[in-house]
């Protein structure tokens, strides 16, 4: 029961996070920038606590709850379709490409300093 709580606790603050910024950066032209920085940077992140080995509880309330609520990969999928549906190709593919490129690229980064810490 505690490591539900712990779910809940960090989900809770994690999708509000993510809305304050998905918020903060919307962007009138149509492109989810908001999307993207809260996705790109919920992969570092997920990677600086997988480097540091971060595990147990502390691993349910961050990696799961928080990073499980901030990060938004139906979002993403969902504003990838209306982008392309609605012909905005080039938002299209450089949401993707930026997306998928820089959240690995991220994820890596963030093991990279967290093993070094």
């Amino acid at each position: 029961m505690t490591e539900i709580l712990y779910v809940a606790i960090g989900g809770f603050f994690g999708a509000i996070l993510r809305y304050a910024i998905s918020n903060l950066l919307r962007r009138k032209n149509g492109f989810p920038l908001g999307t993207l920085v809260v996705n790109l940077l919920g992969a570092f992140l997920l990677g600086l606590l997988a480097g540091l080995g971060i595990h147990g509880s502390q691993y349910t309330l961050l990696g799961v709850g928080f990073m499980g609520a901030f990060t938004t990969f139906s979002t993403f999928m969902l504003e990838s379709e209306q982008l392309k549906k609605t012909g905005k190709n080039k938002f299209f593919y450089v949401y993707m490409a930026c997306s998928l490129l820089l959240g690995i690229g991220l994820l890596s980064f963030g093991l990279f300093i967290g093993s070094i810490m």
